[in-house]
């Protein structure tokens, strides 16, 4: 199946800023987020077609996959 990565911020350095990926079906968010070498407690905020999800949430075919760090502040 094919879906769109997008990185933001931080999670940028070194990987790319948007990228359409090959995925077999019933892939979940966490095997993506591991297979870009980024660990779950960075990728702090999570959204599957501009709907907020979880590691666990499974991918389907045409999906956009939305990757943020998390946002610091004071």
């Amino acid at each position: 199946m094919r879906v769109t990565v997008k990185l933001f911020a931080t999670l940028r350095e070194g990987r790319f800023n948007e990228e359409e990926r090959q995925y077999p079906d019933g892939t979940v968010i966490s095997h993506v987020i591991g297979e870009l070498g980024i660990s779950e407690k960075e990728a702090a905020l999570i959204f599957v077609n501009g709907l907020h999800a979880k590691t666990g949430d499974e991918l389907h075919d045409g999906d956009t996959l939305a990757i943020f760090p998390p946002i610091g502040g004071g």
